[in-house]
């Protein structure tokens, strides 16, 4: 894959991961009907809106946002579960396939994002190590 090539995919990847996700955050804190619907049958209570709505919102900015590898890191790893397991609650619960291909397929595009992301905005190993004791 060329450098360029890389780097649209990146882009490409990333801005649909993020519209996305804003805009089921979005949904999620302006509780519509058809999220609150699809909360209560996959056996959620109504305040999960709001928990989900809030992180998905901050995730999505966390990607976009110069900088902040560690987080950026965190909003991966959280859409990964969240979309994770949005799947395997539609799955259990004997939704239609479309229904669980969807954040799969988003999942596809979070996945890319964070493998393609330029070496920049990857976090650096020591970023993560502990503390050395003096």
């Amino acid at each position: 894959m060329t450098a360029t090539t890389r780097q649209i995919t990146y882009s490409a990847s990333t801005g649909f991961a993020a519209i996305a996700l804003s805009a089921i955050g979005a949904a999620e804190l302006l509780r519509l009907p058809a999220i609150m619907e699809g909360l209560a049958h996959l056996g959620y209570p109504g305040y999960f809106a709001t928990i989900l709505g809030t992180w998905l919102l901050l995730g999505s900015a966390a990607i976009l946002a110069p900088g902040l590898s560690r987080v950026k890191e965190w909003a991966y790893a959280g859409m990964f579960f969240t979309l994770t397991g949005a799947a395997l609650s539609h799955a259990v619960s004997g939704d239609p396939v479309g229904k669980i291909l969807v954040p799969l397929l988003v999942l596809v595009a979070v996945v890319a994002s964070w493998t393609l992301r330029p070496a920049h905005r990857a976090p650096v190993a020591a970023e993560f190590a502990a503390p050395r004791a003096a």
